[in-house]
């Protein structure tokens, strides 16, 4: 697998976190070797459930007529 940020090599690995409020220690995830990214199935599945991004339309400051006046 490669990696989304830096396209560099990703090992599968087991993860601990011991302060984690889940109740869960440890998780399975990728991290790649280069520059450090972790992802995992809740990262993954954060990402895809995430509310669609809202493109913010350019507003206009000023109300201009269309005589340009």
């Amino acid at each position: 697998m490669k990696c989304p940020k830096c396209n560099g090599f990703m090992l599968y690995e087991n993860f601990f976190d011991y302060l984690d409020d889940t109740g869960k220690m440890s998780f399975q995830g990728w991290r790649c070797v280069t520059c450090g990214k972790i992802l995992d199935p809740t990262i993954d599945s954060n990402r895809k459930n995430k509310a669609h991004v809202f493109v913010s339309r350019a507003r206009r400051k000023f109300n201009h007529s269309p005589s340009g006046v």
